[in-house]
């Protein structure tokens, strides 16, 4: 019989390489180069609309579709020929994939049953898992009398049980409600460093990237446009798609001259990815915006939204362009409908994109 699984602790992470994947469906190309590489231990989202290529990539990594071209190498190992079953991976899906008439334990014991583990050893490491992602006084109930984000919970529990070398995690959140995946987002993420397990995790949803990820890649057309660390990827985009697909960005005429952004009467550095000279228009957070309530302000106050601890402004300029400020909430008390403004950016640097 085979031994049980070791405890998680003694288990090394491993590195995953995708190198140059390419991947077509006739005249479509779902993935075009795409070279991607995780290090040990590290959680890395990849973000991008539907159709981007996203789960492509991560399907292509479990074994579930085959590249056109290039290769997939986990732990020095090409593993691009070796079918899904060989290859050591957790999977956990949008749908939970759950037996509904077996309990939380046996289904979490499930793979290890499949790997020949024996009775007594598999619901240890049942229960451990269980308790790793706080479900051990549900372990007895039935599946289909748990809620939508325990079901996950057990989901997460299986796939961690037989200590893959690789978690994947393709678009695990978002059949649930919005409270239950925040929560359930900040979950995953203890148990995953807890665990420390390579991960690949897939989502559309960019405050679910940036929550959970060591890094996230945003992709467009099968290609990853930028990878990085989430502060960075937020504050500093290297094209307008990403500045466009992750956060709310206002797009305010500008000019560079010297690499240098002329807008709304301040002057500030040009990203990397700006245009090189000329007028174009550039990117700016709402939050990169302040204003100044003045008789003599050139803006006028479009409308005040109260949101809580913030509250968002939308005012016009002058020259007709409409913006969008969030101001904490005591900055916008005195703020009302038409009143005059003066809009400054306090910003280290903005992308400037051609019009």
């Amino acid at each position: 019989m085979t031994a049980a699984p070791r405890p998680s602790t003694e288990q090394g992470s491993v590195e995953v390489r995708l190198e140059d994947l390419h991947r077509r469906y006739g005249e479509v190309r779902a993935l075009d180069g795409l070279s991607l590489t995780l290090a040990p231990g590290e959680l890395v989202a990849l973000l991008g609309p539907s159709g981007c290529g996203k789960t492509t990539a991560l399907r292509i990594l479990a074994g579930l579709e085959e590249p056109t071209a290039g290769r997939v190498v986990v732990g020095g190992r090409d593993l691009t020929a070796v079918p899904a079953n060989k290859r050591d991976m957790g999977m956990v899906f949008q749908a939970y994939s759950l037996f509904p008439h077996l309990s939380a334990r046996a289904n979490v014991e499930f793979g290890l049953k499949l790997r020949g583990v024996r009775a007594g050893q598999r619901r240890t490491r049942a229960l451990e898992m269980l308790e790793l992602v706080g479900l051990a006084a549900q372990a007895d109930r039935y599946a289909s009398q748990l809620s939508g984000g325990q079901q996950q919970r057990v989901a997460l529990a299986r796939a961690l049980a037989f200590q893959p070398s690789v978690l994947l995690l393709d678009e695990p959140l978002s059949a649930l409600d919005a409270k239950v995946r925040a929560q359930l987002r900040d979950e995953i993420r203890r148990v995953q460093l807890e665990v420390g397990t390579t991960t690949l995790f897939v989502t559309h949803d960019q405050d679910e990237a940036l929550a959970m990820a060591d890094r996230v890649g945003v992709m467009n057309a099968g290609r990853l446009e930028q990878l990085d660390v989430p502060q960075v990827l937020y504050a500093e985009p290297r094209s307008a798609f990403v500045a466009d697909f992750v956060g709310l960005m206002n797009r305010v005429p500008a000019e560079v001259v010297d690499g240098r952004v002329h807008v709304l009467g301040a002057t500030l550095p040009a990203l990397e990815g700006s245009l090189g000279r000329g007028r174009g228009v550039a990117l700016v957070r709402p939050e990169q915006l302040q204003l100044e309530r003045t008789p003599t302000g050139s803006a006028r106050v479009v409308a005040v939204s109260f949101q809580g601890a913030v509250s968002r402004a939308r005012v016009r300029t002058a020259e007709g362009t409409e913006l969008v400020v969030l101001l904490p909430g005591s900055a916008a008390a005195g703020l009302a409908e038409g009143a005059a403004v003066d809009v400054r950016v306090d910003a280290a640097g903005l992308l400037v994109a051609v019009v």
